[in-house]
């Protein structure tokens, strides 16, 4: 007998749908007087022709259809194996992890034991990689749902005329609406943007998630009372970095990261609000049908009595329901008062809760009571969900990152050893143990190192007026609101101590009877891949010093850990811009397990937060790979990582693929925290291949940046200057304004490569790497052929990734791009080494997959196939319009240039919108 698996066709189901909303798409357009654009919509010989002036906009809408048709086929098709017992487990979902770890020799006891331990922070950013605007997302949501509307099978005729003539209805909203950014968006708007996900997706896809965990959990006969209680279940915790991420945007003030991190306080607890407001009118049990635990009787006297009139004006309603009433008590003691839906304020008043730890024991004794009458069910369906909540985004939504460059600390220094007359030279100039010298006698007091506050310098108020923030909210509210003080291009020691230095001088380096304690956490961010080479003893420096030890089991003990955690951040976007894919890779895993090693020697816990982007070039891949690929023991069951750009709209826009992209998170980590450390024989030898396979592909990665004129060939082959022109984010797309490679950040890189089909980021050096053990160790090349599938696991996600890379890669398209390079000589310099590395990493791949890549790997060509005959025509108009747009700007026709633009960033946009990626 066949699974539902086995029998549903997802490629049919996409082709079925597809057919239907571009049949719909293309009677707005006709209504709306675009007969042309309708009828050449995903037509392939075009090429050549006059194109409509709409064209863009036209097929950046019909790819945003094909990619909503593709993930609800594609979780219609998970729907369709959860209903079938007998259907195959997927990989990375709950299932397939837990029959493992049971196949391993785990008790559903030893497993329940640990799921408390996993803790998965998912960090929201803003970096400008979302080309779409919120009004526009917004949009596509409800068409989506729409289109999940049209699943059920109970709708008449005449009601799925109904439902065909609402989607038609969004898609004119969309097509006369426009997608593109037309001015750059502030951080206001990008700060909205985040918290409509933290405040309306997440609290409603967490329960989703622990349901496909606890679904999971009874299919392997598992007993559910050991996960029962929100507190069984693994940790998920949320953060931000918009309104605190200051690295190179100079937008970012001290008076921005205080209303973000009021709003983040204001919308946590509404959001509370609205849910205790829904348990109260849930939970309308009737003291005379039973009579109320006496424990929550006296709690409802107490809280009467505390509060004040507040409390009798929250017992008098709902007279003889008492459970009830204590849900009322709840809403008088949070910390907010609400005057109408738009209107609220933050404030702290006797009886109100300060801490959620309050709120979550408040609600214990609630859920005590109702276990108490037998209405268990009640407790599991009323109390948990808003206990969860709590658990998941206290009084603060999500902690609030604060990073800065390590650099513009440095100057910081510079500006208050100036104001203290101290004139031995600029700090930022000094050699390393000097530096350190000085650091270290100055922490050595607990006194400022200057008393003055006024004009420090530009650097100097930037970053004291963003601690005293810091420190002022802290004092109010508590530190868990406040994620970490992230230091990016963190290059030595000394960068961290500095952080002491400058924290110090608004109270956030303090003084004990036991020394100098920092409240919070100082985390090092490396990212090239010289700095990841010597992370770990520079992390082994920072641990030994007494201040970080001392500041580690400070903060432990105020968040009820046994052991002091350190967190580290590791940078995938800028070690693949400075050393290639493959040298990256392979340096970021083995700094994670030499810091690993470094931890466990001062006996701390280690925390990774990986920094990853959207694309490949910036460390993406499928959750569940990347997480098997991970050095054992680097995972040990706790998980930040970056989402940003447009993955957060891919991954969590909607509810079903969120509660997926959540579930593979948390399964995914519960499989690491499990995994034991047995290498053997063979990976030994595998890892001297790789040490050998990154030098060779980091040679050959450089070779190519230091070969002259690849800077004019970069400039002139991708669109990187209308990149630059655009407005998809409020950060600048260089840290200094700098026009030198090195300032560029790797987001416009990654971005400008990918829409001139290079993908550069994604496999270029591994060719020749590979060639070269092919052609003089075939035994080493066979081991890595033989190994790639599954064997080992961070060998097949490097090879598969290098792979999909490949497969998005357009030789004929990238050519046509290098035409638009001017010096014939640079061009065929710069070109032929692309192309004949393209070769020779095309050649190793089918050799490792034992045919060409597009039979071998269908998952990957045919979403593609969907997409080639649209993105050939988009390609052809954006080299036309970036000859055109580049010609009025050599001319110095400014009005003019500024007037295409539009036309031109809605090509790129629609091109992204057909990759699915910007950058």
């Amino acid at each position: 007998m066949m699974t539902i698996s086995e029998t549903f066709d997802l490629n049919q189901k996409i082709q079925k749908d597809l057919a239907f909303i571009l049949d719909c798409f293309r009677e707005v357009l006709v209504s709306l007087n675009e007969p042309v654009l309708a009828k050449n919509l995903f037509c392939s010989d075009l090429e050549g022709e006059m194109l409509p002036e709409r064209t863009a906009q036209a097929y950046s809408m019909a790819f945003q259809l094909l990619n909503q048709t593709e993930e609800n086929a594609h979780n219609q098709r998970k729907r369709a194996i959860a209903s079938d017992p007998q259907s195959e487990y997927e990989s990375g979902h709950w299932r397939q992890i837990l029959k493992r770890l049971q196949e391993a020799g785990f008790s559903d006891g030893d497993i329940a034991s640990r799921l408390p331990e996993i803790m998965v922070e998912p960090v929201l950013t803003a970096h400008p990689t979302e080309a779409k605007r919120a009004t526009v997302l917004q949009h596509h949501r409800e068409l989506y749902l729409l289109l999940l509307k049209r699943e059920n099978a109970m709708w008449t005729p005449l009601e799925r005329e109904n439902i065909r003539g609402e989607i038609k209805v969004l898609l004119e909203r969309l097509w006369r609406t426009g997608e593109i950014f037309l001015e750059k968006p502030d951080l206001a708007s990008e700060r909205r943007n985040v918290v409509h996900y933290l405040r309306f997706v997440f609290p409603q896809v967490v329960p989703m998630a622990d349901l496909r965990l606890r679904q999971s959990w009874r299919h392997l006969g598992f007993d559910p009372a050991k996960i029962r209680h929100p507190s069984n279940l693994p940790r998920i915790s949320f953060g931000t970095w918009v309104g605190g991420d200051r690295d190179g945007h100079p937008f970012v003030t001290a008076d921005i990261t205080r209303q973000t991190l009021a709003h983040l306080r204001t919308q946590a607890l509404l959001c509370l609000r609205t849910q205790i407001t829904r348990l109260g009118a849930n939970i309308s049990l009737s003291g005379y049908l039973q009579e109320p635990p006496e424990a929550l009787s006296r709690w409802i006297e107490c809280q009467e009595k505390e509060l004040g009139a507040r409390g009798l004006a929250a017992t008098a309603r709902n007279k003889n329901e008492p459970w009830r009433q204590a849900a009322n008590l709840m809403l008088a003691k949070l910390p907010i008062r609400v005057i109408d839906d738009a209107h609220a304020s933050l404030e702290n008043q006797k009886g109100h809760y300060c801490q959620p730890e309050e709120l979550a024991a408040d609600l214990d004794l609630l859920a005590r009571s109702l276990d108490e009458i037998g209405a268990q069910r009640l407790t599991e369906a009323d109390v948990f969900p808003v206990l969860r909540t709590v658990q998941c985004f206290g009084f603060h939504l999500a902690v609030l990152d604060i990073r800065q460059n390590s650099a513009f600390h440095d100057r910081a220094i510079d500006q208050l050893m100036a104001t203290a007359a101290i004139t031995d030279g600029p700090f930022s100039e000094w050699d390393e143990p000097r530096r350190i010298e000085f650091l270290e006698r100055e922490l050595q007091t607990p006194r400022p190192f200057t008393l003055a506050r006024t004009d420090l310098g530009k650097e100097a108020e930037a970053v004291l007026g963003c601690f005293s923030v810091v420190q002022e909210f802290s004092d109010q509210n508590g530190t868990s609101a406040i994620g970490a003080l992230i230091v990016s291009m963190t290059r030595d020691y000394s960068d961290l101590v500095a952080v002491y230095l400058l924290a110090r001088e608004v109270g956030l380096v303090f003084p004990t009877e036991s020394g100098l304690v920092c409240s919070l956490p100082v985390v090092p961010l490396f990212e090239t891949i010289d700095d990841l080479r010597r992370s770990g003893d520079i992390l082994d420096r920072f641990l030994s010093n007494p201040l970080t030890r001392r500041s580690l089991e400070r903060q432990a003990r105020e968040r009820g850990w046994s052991t002091p955690v350190q967190q580290v951040m590791v940078g995938y976007s800028d070690s693949n811009k400075d050393g290639g894919i493959l040298a990256s890779f392979w340096t970021l895993y083995q700094a994670q397990e030499a810091m690993t090693k470094v931890a466990r020697r001062h006996g701390i816990h280690l925390r990774f937060f990986h920094g990853r982007g959207g694309t490949i070039g910036r460390g993406a891949g499928p959750a569940h790979r990347f997480l098997r690929a991970l050095p054992p023991g680097s995972l040990s069951g706790t998980l930040r990582l970056t989402e940003q750009g447009e993955t957060i709209a891919q991954k969590y826009a909607n509810q079903m693929t969120a509660a997926v992209n959540l579930e593979l998170l948390l399964a995914g980590t519960t499989e690491a925290a499990h995994q034991r450390e047995n290498g053997d024989e063979k990976e030994a030898r595998l890892r001297q291949i790789l040490d050998h396979a990154a030098q060779k592909s980091f040679q050959a990665y450089r070779e190519l940046l230091e070969t002259p004129g690849f800077v004019d060939f970069f400039r002139e082959a991708t669109p990187i200057d209308a990149i630059e022109s655009s407005h998809i984010g409020s950060r600048p797309s260089r840290r200094t304004g700098s026009r030198k490679l090195e300032d560029l950040r790797a987001i416009p890189w990654v971005f400008s490569w990918n829409q001139a089909r290079f993908c550069l980021s994604g496999w270029y050096g591994v060719g020749f790497a590979l060639q070269d053990l092919h052609q003089n160790d075939p035994e080493a090349f066979d081991l890595i052929r033989t190994y790639k599938n599954r064997f080992w696991p961070p060998l097949h996600y490097l090879v598969s990734n290098v792979a999909t890379s490949m497969a998005t890669t357009d030789l004929e398209i990238m050519t046509a791009y290098a035409g638009l390079v001017t010096d014939a000589q640079v061009r065929t310099r710069i070109f032929s080494l692309i192309e004949r590395e393209y070769h020779r990493t095309m050649s190793v791949l089918e050799a490792i997959y034992g045919g060409p890549l597009a039979e071998r790997r269908l998952k990957t060509e045919l979403p593609l196939a969907r997409r080639r005959p649209g993105l050939h025509l988009l390609h052809q108009q954006q080299r036309a319009q970036l000859r055109q747009w580049r010609a009025l700007r050599e001319q110095g026709d400014q009005v003019a240039s500024e007037a295409m633009l539009p036309s031109l960033l809605l090509t790129i946009n629609a091109i992204a919108s057909g990759l699915g990626t910007t950058g």
